[in-house]
């Protein structure tokens, strides 16, 4: 029993992957604004600079995390798009393969949202153990 995709399948994935790149640009944008006012501050500040340089550290690997997460959401339409394009040639084994792929990307974009989500924590974690550094109140 063989079975046809429909093109309204991969069609299903439209609104998610638009709300996810949605997402992502506004976290790209929230980025761009931390590096921007830590640059200021780097610029400003002399002895201080050891946190703000974790800081840097975390906003670079984060950085890197939400351009790959981008990249990978946008994969994931492409192929997604592509996929359509196959239904509608009536190439059902390419819509099958790339709508796999797409769906693989997808996922791939949530497992690094989900990495930068982590890492970005731990930037609240190091302007958490400055401040209590700064009143003497240090906790393991």
């Amino acid at each position: 029993m063989e079975r046809e995709i429909s093109i309204n399948t991969p069609a299903l994935l439209f609104p998610a992957i638009t709300l996810l790149m949605l997402a992502y640009t506004n976290r790209f944008l929230a980025l761009a604004s931390l590096i921007r006012n830590l640059h200021a501050k780097y610029k400003q500040v002399g002895e201080e600079r050891s946190i703000i340089k974790e800081q840097i550290q975390n906003l670079k690997k984060r950085l890197l995390l939400v351009k790959q997460m981008q990249g990978s959401g946008i994969t994931s339409f492409f192929l997604c798009v592509l996929c359509m394009l196959f239904i509608f040639l009536e190439y059902q084994l390419w819509a099958y393969i790339t709508f796999g792929l797409s769906l693989l990307f997808l996922l791939l974009s949530l497992a690094l949202s989900l990495s930068e989500i982590f890492i970005s924590t731990r930037a609240l974690e190091i302007e958490l153990k400055d401040m209590l550094e700064g009143e003497g109140e240090v906790k393991a």
